[in-house]
């Protein structure tokens, strides 16, 4: 097959959607994937032209916009004149609707990883509320996959979410779970600690909670901090909370520094993917009280690395984690019900904390079976029967 691979320009930067982090090395992996299978790839992203002028604050931004939905399609459409019919185009991330409509003709298929954005831009999670300007952006995008015939989603609910926007069921409309890396697998525990002790300079050697995320909404870092306040408040333990991931904002900061078991929790950026794994490795328990997902791939990491999963009893969660988590409620929106929230969260984490060696290690073999289903060249292999059969 000849792919063409429309993924998300890499001149944005922060003033892309946190989210869209990841999106590159996932077109990388399903670029990679079909060149080792024999298939002709070539990938498109829009180019820098007036996102380089000297223009700076709010209307850079306008300018990228420029580059991507004025610039880019008309580039795209006197491609477009010189390539077979046959030719298969992948949209590598649902937020790149606005170009589905230059080859809705032609045998074309969007991966979805969530609609997020999409569910808040119509009021539909309060916690992130989304302003005019956004409403209009997610409606063009909206109005750009509604008119794909294919897709591939990452999770049970995130095709179901995708249903929901579409007008009409799609054509095609698989759930494809992606695949973990190989370096995921479990480590002597002491160890591990040790070793992520000597990296970030905290003594990890008695165990610490962990959460790895961003101060993205739905990753819920207040909420994590909530429940570690709720749990050193009420339990005999005086384990450390290691947050891996971005310096915390100013409002995440104040909660912190409110926190009378501040000197216990620690911000820790900039970890190179083999130190996170021995993050996990090293865990006395992850938690990941998350509001919302596309999937959330951290759960599976932490249980392939050997460590014990507490989170949101909501999909697609649910779908990671299998009977292999600890389940607590989601956040509560209202304010004046989230200690109840914490403090039941915190009991559920003292139970973990708590188990029997038995116990622990039948739940840890729990969720390395339950992780096995997300292999990346089974992943693959399904991907690319998919592709075969669109026409």
């Amino acid at each position: 097959m000849h792919l063409v691979f429309f993924t998300h320009p890499d001149f944005m930067g922060d003033q892309r959607m946190p989210a869209f982090a990841s999106m590159p090395r996932f077109a990388r992996m399903l670029a990679d994937g079909m060149r080792e299978r024999g298939h002709e790839v070539e990938m498109w992203a829009p180019k820098s032209r007036f996102f380089d002028l000297p223009v700076t604050g709010g209307p850079k931004k306008w300018l990228g916009y420029i580059d991507q939905y004025l610039v880019f399609p008309a580039e795209v459409r006197r491609r477009l004149k010189k390539y077979p019919s046959d030719t298969l185009f992948v949209f590598a991330d649902n937020a790149l609707g606005p170009w589905v409509p230059l080859v809705a003709d032609r045998p074309h298929v969007m991966h979805c990883h969530d609609f997020m954005a999409q569910r808040s831009a119509q009021g539909q999670i309060p916690e992130n509320p989304t302003g005019w300007s956004g409403q209009q952006y997610q409606r063009m995008i909206r109005a750009g996959y509604s008119k794909g015939k294919h897709f591939i989603s990452v999770s049970q609910k995130t095709r179901e979410e995708l249903h929901a926007f579409l007008p009409t069921l799609p054509l095609t409309s698989e759930v494809v779970y992606n695949g973990l890396s190989e370096a995921l697998t479990p480590h002597d525990q002491t160890d591990a600690r040790a070793k992520v002790s000597a990296a970030t300079g905290i003594d990890l050697s008695q165990g610490y909670l962990l959460h790895v995320g961003g101060n993205q909404w739905y990753k819920n870092r207040l909420g994590v901090m909530e429940l570690y306040n709720a749990w050193r408040s009420s339990s005999s333990a005086a384990l450390p909370l290691l947050l891996v991931g971005g310096p915390l904002s100013a409002e995440l900061n104040s909660v912190k520094e409110a926190s009378p078991f501040k000197k216990d929790i620690h911000v820790v950026s900039g970890l190179e993917d083999e130190l996170v794994h021995l993050a996990y490795a090293g865990a006395t328990v992850f938690l990941f009280p998350s509001i919302a997902e596309g999937f959330g791939w951290p759960i599976a990491e932490a249980m392939a690395s050997g460590c014990l999963v507490i989170t949101t009893g909501e999909a697609p969660m649910t779908e990671v984690a299998g009977e292999a988590g600890f389940l607590i409620p989601r956040r509560p929106h209202d304010e004046s019900t989230t200690a109840g929230w914490a403090t039941a969260g915190a009991a559920t984490i003292d139970e973990v904390i708590h188990l029997s060696p038995a116990e622990r290690s039948a739940a840890i073999a729990a969720g390395i079976t339950n992780v096995a289903r997300f292999n990346s060249e089974n992943a693959l292999n399904r991907i690319e029967e998919i592709y075969k059969t669109i026409k």
